[in-house]
């Protein structure tokens, strides 16, 4: 289990770094501490939890394996009489956990997890935004938007004596002058919005000029776009819950109001969900002789293999979620093959390490793979 944790740990760091520095443009300019930033982190963290407990799994046995074969204590336990049957008992029950544990994140973790991020991402663009907005300086942290306000309520979000540039279109200019304004935020359409009261707008088309007076005014910042950059969109149904997705599935009427590519989705992900908690006892059961088979490899080797062999499993089924997505194969069976497909694998490598033969295309591998890794 330490060892479980340890591997998933160091992955979800390294996968969560990379997507945080696709928002550090932001990130930098609303000047986030190091406890929101991490709050952040933890929202995203079941997403990526989802897909890193099979690998988890599988690096965890295999390497406890690979130990035992390479210090012979599996050849002692087999002089003993401990067949290679009976000790498959302590890798199921481990993988039955990860997979219990994935299952979780998959029916009830996924959904809290972006629904938090993203409320958690218009907040702080609010509130430190409103931090930014300082009295007397001119903000453009905001492409196209240059906001200047004399007065900042730092608690209610309240600016007075406010003037804002707007050049987000290309065919005018905003000029948006206004004795009082509010910063608040719209979590439904993903949304900053700057709402101004009884001001003027001066709007500048090519050589014409129109001046126009208005009650209420407000500059919506689409932050939703940011996250659709980071492959988030709205309503995906990879964001959706569990629950959610089987009511789209089981009412073809509301099935119908997606479009046919989403409606696919719905399916896929469906039993993405399902497969991907049972490859963690795929994948465990299949680690283990495959460490007997390749005993002769040192650890650093091993994970190499290890990681291969996911890479491997991970291809096939980015494979089979698109076959599904596109109808060349039904969803179900196209993102159950790679389990099946290791399944089979596993047990025709299970009665190799029992019988203790080796094929002579793992034997060619064995001597080369030290050579390639040094």
């Amino acid at each position: 289990m330490q060892l479980f944790l340890l591997i998933g740990s160091c992955l979800l760091v390294l996968i969560l770094v990379g997507r945080m520095l696709q928002l550090r443009e932001m990130l930098l300019s609303q000047n986030l501490g190091p406890l929101d930033v991490l709050r952040l982190f933890f929202y995203l963290s079941p997403m990526f939890m989802h897909l890193l407990a099979p690998i988890a799994c599988m690096l965890s046995v295999f390497l406890t394996f690979l130990r035992m074969s390479s210090d012979r204590e599996l050849t002692a336990l087999k002089a003993s009489g401990v067949s290679l049957y009976q000790l498959l008992a302590a890798p199921i029950a481990f993988s039955v956990l990860c997979a219990c544990f994935s299952l979780y994140i998959a029916v009830y973790g996924l959904s809290w997890g972006m629904e938090h991020f993203k409320l958690s991402l218009l907040e702080f663009a609010r509130t430190k935004t409103k931090l930014s907005l300082q009295s007397g300086v001119f903000n453009q942290e905001f492409p196209g938007l240059t906001i200047y306000a004399q007065q900042v309520d730092l608690d209610s979000g309240e600016i007075r004596f406010v003037f804002v540039q707007d050049k987000t279109s290309r065919d005018f200019t905003n000029v948006v002058v206004a004795p009082e304004g509010v910063i608040s935020t719209d979590p439904v359409k993903e949304q900053l919005l700057v709402l101004f009261r009884n001001g003027r707008i001066f709007r500048r088309e090519g050589e014409k000029l129109d001046i126009l007076q208005f009650g209420t005014y407000s500059v919506r910042l689409p932050l939703g776009n940011m996250l659709t950059s980071m492959g988030f969109k709205g309503a995906s149904p990879k964001e959706l819950s569990f629950a959610r997705l089987l009511e789209y599935d089981n009412d073809p009427k509301l099935l119908k109001e997606l479009d046919q590519t989403r409606a696919r989705r719905v399916k896929v992900e469906i039993q993405k969900r399902l497969a991907l908690p049972l490859a963690c006892v795929v994948l465990g059961l299949f680690s283990v002789p495959i460490a007997c088979v390749f005993r002769a490899l040192k650890q650093q080797h091993g994970l190499v293999l290890a990681l291969g062999v996911f890479l491997v499993y991970y291809s096939m089924l980015s494979v089979a979620e698109s076959l599904g997505e596109s109808r060349l194969i039904p969803p179900f069976i196209a993102i159950w093959t790679p389990n099946v497909l290791f399944a089979f694998a596993g047990v025709a490598f299970l009665r190799q390490a029992v019988q203790e033969r080796v094929p002579l295309a793992v034997l060619w591998l064995v001597q080369r793979l030290p050579r390639v890794a040094a």
